[in-house]
Order: C-alpha cells, then structure tokens, then sequence
C-alpha cells in the first residue's frame, strides 16, 4: 500500500513538476479571493448605507431601488453565470485579463450578500444610538460613520466571516473561464495521469486548511472586539 502511495505521489506531483499546477493554482486562488473580499465589502457597505439611509429618512430613493435592483438581480442568479456572462458578454469583444474579471464578477456577487449583511447590522441599532450622536451635534452621516458603524461592524463580524468562506470556495467555479486556480490546477492534473483521488483530495485538503486559518483569525478578531467593550 505504502508503495503504491508512494507511486501514486510520485506521478501526480513529482513527475513533470505537475505540484506547479497545485502551487499556480493557489495563488490565483488567493489572489482573486483577496481582491474580491475587498470589492465587495467596497460594494457592500456603500449598497448598505444607501438602503438603510432610505429605510431611515426615507432619502435617496432612486439609489435605493437601484440597489434594489441589484440585490435581486444578483442574489437570484448563480455566481458561475455571473462569471461567464462577464467573461464572454460584457468583456466579449475585448481581451482582458481573466484574474481580473474573476475579482470583478466574485466581488459583486459578494457584494450583494455583504450588503444586507451590513445593512441587517445597521437596523440591529437602537436609534437611541441616532438621538445620542445628534445630541452630541454629529450630523447623520457623522453618526452613522463614528457611532453606528463600529457597532454594526462587531454584530454582522460572525456572518461577514461566514461569507467570506465561501467566496473562498466559490471561486473553484473560475475554471470555468480557463483560469487556472487551484481546482482547475487538480483537474489538470487529473487528466495527465487520470488518477483522480489523489490530486482531488490535495486540492480539497488546501481548501480546508485555508478555511481553518481564516475562520481562527476571525474568531481571533472576534475575541479582541468582545475584550474591547470591557
């Protein structure tokens, strides 16, 4: 058994470099998540500070059903049409580099559900919070940004780590486009030495792994703000 392991090892990464594959694929793994993490807490918070605004003073309403819009359009429909309608539609006639259009279709899709992420935080505030700003002379925005956000921001903390997982996890899909993350990475593999366990089961170790040093971090994070109402 140990010989076939070592057999098996040996064809799926040693033999031609194929670990390369693995290792490439990672790193646009990582790299499309991190920039899509960032765009879409960008695209989050601002869609959840135009609808909460609205639900509040009943101001901006054409941002609102933009926002609306946006929601609907994008938490009803899969990630992975998203990602080729952007690929082949939108950037259809042009060349584009494929990293980037994976962080722009992953980081709107996340940024719908990052929006009402925040903006369910938001709600969460007494407006006792809105009459201690305003008695304190902050305008609106003064007070949603020094008073209502950091607390907003220590509620939704659990459900945005959450989110952020499984943007991690669907970016397997950006194959689709042939980039080359680390799923594609193990398929390829796969379909050198057709052997499908062994580079499968790396891939979803390196899955897994990641997910346990991002939710620790989180979890981290969430300590430090709980210590930090004491």
């Amino acid at each position: 058994m140990s010989d076939k392991f070592r057999a098996d090892f040996y064809q799926n990464f040693i033999e031609d470099d194929r670990w390369k594959y693995m290792v490439n694929g990672l790193g646009n793994t990582i790299k499309i998540t991190f920039f899509a993490v960032l765009l879409g807490i960008v695209l989050g918070f601002l869609v959840a500070l135009i609808r909460s605004t609205y639900e509040k003073t009943r101001k901006l309403w054409f941002l609102d059903m933009l926002c609306r819009v946006y929601l609907t359009v994008i938490r009803g429909t899969p990630v992975l049409i998203q990602l080729m309608i952007i690929y082949f539609v939108v950037f259809g006639s042009m060349r584009i580099d494929k990293v980037l259009v994976s962080v722009l279709a992953f980081g709107i899709n996340s940024g719908a559900y990052v929006a009402e992420i925040f903006r369910s935080g938001i709600m969460s505030i007494d407006n006792g919070q809105f009459e201690a700003g305003r008695s304190l002379g902050f305008n609106y925005r003064q007070t949603m940004f020094y008073i209502v956000t950091p607390q907003a921001f220590k509620n939704v903390l659990p459900a945005l780590g959450n989110e952020f997982i499984v943007l991690l996890k669907e970016t397997s899909v950006a194959g689709y486009i042939a980039i080359q993350e680390l799923t594609k990475g193990a398929d390829i593999i796969r379909s050198r030495t057709y052997n499908a366990y062994m580079p499968l089961l790396a891939a979803g170790a390196i899955y897994l792994v990641m997910v346990m040093i991002f939710t620790h971090f989180v979890q981290k994070l969430e300590r430090r703000l709980r210590n930090s109402d004491h």
